[in-house]
């Protein structure tokens, strides 16, 4: 039997395609390898949303260049954004790479791989993105049993100046209900205890099927309906689209965990204005409210970006006296990244690199501080957590996540008393805080034995 190691770079949107992928391959006589050097087909699927994710796929690709030079027998496919963006230029400068498929056509991998054997240089494979996941294709979830993605929409109908997505991933399409109805019933069946909903903007649901069409709320109400899964997280809801309707749902259903992953990128009213994000700093302090007064005990999270053309000194203290005052859970800073083919490309008032490097540390430390002393808030408090299973850092201590955890985004918390099982959600004692860490010990009936 052939086997098939892979490597999925980026968000778990990406993620999700290699899922598929790697279903299609199994379903073709592949059997997945913990080890490059075991592998019959090299698969890397790449981001390519900014340099430096560009970056991290070249060096993945060559790393995985070097097995081949030592087996060339092996077959390197490379797929997904840098593809799609950099397209015939990546077959000049990697000819050691064997095929490579833009972000439409992963669904025909396997026959795809068919053609490999007579041909004497790189394969291209680049067309505009149409294609739409659906239930019925197999799907190999690679992360742990208990959690999974699942993705509602393709591509993006925002237009931001900074955000190469529409052009490598097409416009938005939303999944039908039905499709995604049948897909969380099979994983429900399969054990799943946490799912978490992506998108490139989840609220954008349904808003390309047509007047009538059911939204981001109805498809809520149908997936809990049809599942017992204890857990659901929404992630990246445009600021804009956030209504109390959304937000009253979930506080009337609490199996939607009380996390909002809303990036508002600046407050900056002419930062925001250039950005095309067609809001301002008094509609995110209106969103704000509405929030804590509809879902008081929700944790939000946010990104920023820093040094966007344009951005003054003015608007950064602007940006850190928001993130003082407003205390919010979960923040990541990020610098702008000028990527040729954005709206943003060509204005002018570019920032420094320098500039860009200061202003993140300077609001990264802050937002350690507000963190920390959110973190020690919940010092005393019992939460739900979902367990993971060991610790990443150490054997004698288990991991988990409360409600306001993202996987894989934020910190977790660590378990060092009590006795469960990966995918249990259990009582948790928090007993210490840090910065983007818990530490707790289970109560209730599971807390009769130490670890």
């Amino acid at each position: 039997m052939r086997s098939v190691f892979t490597v999925s770079l980026g968000c778990p949107k990406n993620l999700v395609d290699t899922e598929l992928m790697l279903g299609l391959l199994v379903e073709a006589g592949y059997a997945p390898c913990e080890e490059a050097k075991e592998a019959d087909l090299l698969l890397v699927n790449t981001c390519g949303f900014i340099q430096s994710a560009v970056e991290e796929g070249i060096e993945e690709i060559l790393t995985l260049a070097e097995v081949k030079e030592r087996y060339p027998e092996k077959k390197l496919v490379v797929v997904g954004c840098m593809v799609q963006r950099y397209g015939a230029d990546l077959a000049r400068e990697l000819p050691e790479v064997d095929l490579f498929i833009g972000t439409e056509g992963t669904q025909d991998i396997a026959s795809r791989l068919q053609g490999l054997a007579q041909a004497d240089k790189p394969l291209v494979h680049l067309a505009p993105p149409t294609f739409l996941l659906d239930s019925t294709l197999p799907r190999r979830l690679s992360s742990p049993a208990h959690r999974a993605y699942m993705k509602v929409t393709e591509g993006c109908a925002n237009r931001c100046a900074y955000c190469l997505i529409p052009s490598l991933r097409g416009d938005l399409r939303s999944r039908h209900l039905a499709d995604l109805v049948n897909e969380v019933g099979m994983l429900a069946e399969n054990g799943v205890r946490e799912l978490t909903l992506v998108a490139q903007d989840l609220t954008a649901y349904g808003h390309d099927l047509g007047p009538g069409a059911p939204r981001l709320v109805e498809l809520l109400r149908s997936l809990l309906a049809a599942s017992d899964i204890p857990w659901f997280r929404l992630l990246y809801l445009y600021p804009t689209r956030v209504n109390a309707g959304l937000l009253e749902f979930m506080a009337a259903n609490p199996r939607i965990v009380p996390y909002l992953d809303i990036p508002l990128q600046h407050v900056s009213d002419s930062v925001l204005k250039a950005m095309n994000r067609p809001y301002g700093l008094q509609r995110i302090e209106t969103l704000l409210t509405r929030i804590r007064s509809i879902l008081p005990q929700a944790a939000i999270r946010t990104t920023f970006m820093v040094g966007f053309p344009g951005e003054t000194e003015e608007d950064v203290r602007l940006l850190a006296e928001f993130m003082q005052a407003q205390q919010l859970a979960h923040v990541g800073i990020f610098g702008y990244s000028n990527e040729e083919g954005c709206a943003a490309y060509n204005l002018p008032k570019q920032c420094s690199e320098e500039e860009k490097s200061e202003r993140r540390q300077r609001l990264m430390e802050l937002q350690s501080g507000i963190s920390l002393a959110g973190n020690q808030a919940m010092v005393g408090r019992v939460e739900k957590v979902l367990v993971e299973g060991w610790s990443r850092e150490t054997d004698l201590l288990l991991e988990g996540r409360t409600r306001f955890q993202a996987p894989e985004i934020d910190g977790c918390v660590y378990i060092n008393a009590g006795v469960c099982n990966p995918g249990d959600i259990v009582d948790v004692r928090i007993t210490e805080a840090h910065p983007y860490d818990l530490v707790g010990e289970i109560v209730g009936a599971a807390a009769e034995d130490l670890i």
